[in-house]
């Protein structure tokens, strides 16, 4: 049976270690009332590493134990593994968390589009490579914007590596692709210089700031480094070239979208949406459709935009660890 909640409140989550209050206690904005020297030897820390792909510097977060089920997580446009800042040490206690920086984004090595195919199936390639090469062979994958087209390419690869899909504002569907997309579908239609001049406006940091900002109840929660740091990282010289290829490339995912919802509905893989409603990139009526395909899905609409871990980090934490702890960790899927 289906287990739609819309704006659902946060689940009762069984044996929360220190570590995870602490750190729901950050994405909620809290202060926990502990000593110092229990933040410290408490808190899950988080390791910043880089690997060798393609002759590429991947730069990845890692934290938690190498032997407890991998949960990886997979970004967004603009952003990087930063967006994960916060999340990583919540499920870290319990998890092996990994989340990479792609190609051209993040702290990752950016080569140009002259050195670099910088399309939905090679960065895909990169992250499979990179999982390989850490010898990670199953997992849970956190989809979000830009992690969605990566991460089902990834499914439906290897569809018995994926134990669990968190999908969040992470589109598969032609209806979740609405007034934002039309002058990316007329850029797609023709690439022209006309059409590509059309796009420079998402590059902007007003932009950027509007994703992060908008359709949020409280402006004043978001913190500003999110969009100076995304800012500054899209400024670098050559990476609006990778921007452009990316946003001609994203056309390649629609033929994709019956490939992927046949995977759904063929294997079944235990979903949980946790979906910010208010997102005019990915909106809510992207997140309908998934329940067409899955059988049993946890299915939560939160009263916020399109970075919901900004805002509603704290509850997608718990909703997060409470869907792992019962569906990967205690079933040994």
């Amino acid at each position: 049976m289906l287990n739609a909640c819309k704006c659902a409140t946060g689940p009762k989550v069984a044996a929360v270690t220190m570590a995870s209050v602490l750190a729901i206690s950050v994405l909620a904005g809290g202060n926990a009332r502990v000593g110092r020297s229990a933040v410290e030897l408490q808190t899950p820390r988080t390791t910043y590493r880089t690997a060798s792909v393609e002759g590429l510097d991947i730069a990845y977060r890692e934290a938690g134990p190498a032997e407890a089920p991998a949960v990886v997580l997979l970004h967004g446009f603009p952003t990087s593994s930063h967006m994960f800042r916060n999340l990583i040490p919540v499920l870290a206690d319990r998890y092996h968390v990994l989340a990479p920086d792609y190609p051209g984004f993040g702290a990752s090595s950016m080569p140009s589009v002259d050195e670099f195919a910088y399309t939905f199936d090679h960065l895909a390639d990169v992250v499979e490579q990179w999982l390989d090469g850490l010898g990670v062979k199953s997992y849970s994958l956190y989809l979000m914007d830009y992690g969605a087209p990566v991460g089902f390419r990834l499914a439906t690869r290897h569809p018995e590596r994926v134990q669990s899909l968190i999908i969040q504002n992470g589109n598969a569907y032609e209806e979740g692709l609405q007034e934002f997309w039309n002058p990316l579908r007329a850029y797609w239609a023709e690439p022209s210089a006309a059409n590509a001049s059309a796009l420079d406006g998402f590059l902007t940091l007003d932009a950027t700031k509007w994703q992060y900002t908008h359709g949020v109840r409280n402006v004043e929660s978001i913190s500003p480094d999110n969009w100076l740091i995304d800012s500054a990282l899209l400024a670098r010289p050559g990476n609006n070239a990778i921007q452009l290829a990316l946003f001609y490339d994203y056309r390649t995912n629609l033929p994709l979208y019956p490939q992927w919802q046949a995977y759904l509905r063929e294997h079944q893989p235990p979903v949980l949406i946790t979906w910010g409603k208010n997102d005019a990139i990915f909106p809510a009526e992207g997140a309908d459709p998934y329940k067409r395909d899955l059988k049993t899905l946890e299915y939560h609409l939160l009263d916020t935009g399109h970075f919901a871990l900004e805002e509603d980090g704290a509850e997608i934490a718990s909703l997060m660890l409470d869907f792992l702890d019962r569906r990967v960790r205690t079933t040994g899927k």
